[in-house]
């Protein structure tokens, strides 16, 4: 482990969402790193409009949800997501 990020409230709020969107739809199947990049933007923008503060929040949760790994289901990276909201950091 590493050293835990210090997140934004915004930050700790769409990794939650994320992780409940992934748990929700096909969590059993595979995740994938395009998934991470996509819904990235969209909770940004849902939650800030297409505006500046839409683009740092977008960066801030890429910056926090580690990269997908290969054969990671979406529910196992939802969970990873809610440890890292939580402080808990993969390192």
């Amino acid at each position: 482990m590493t050293t835990p990020l210090a997140l934004s409230d915004d930050t700790i709020l769409l990794l939650g969402q994320f992780a409940d969107t992934l748990d929700r739809q096909r969590p059993d199947a595979e995740m994938r790193e395009e998934i991470r990049l996509a819904r990235a933007l969209v909770f940004a923008e849902q939650l800030h409009g297409p505006t500046e503060a839409a683009f740092a929040a977008e960066q801030d949760l890429l910056a926090a949800a580690p990269r997908v790994r290969h054969g990671q289901t979406r529910g196992e990276y939802a969970a990873l997501l809610r440890l890292v909201a939580r402080g808990v950091s993969a390192g």
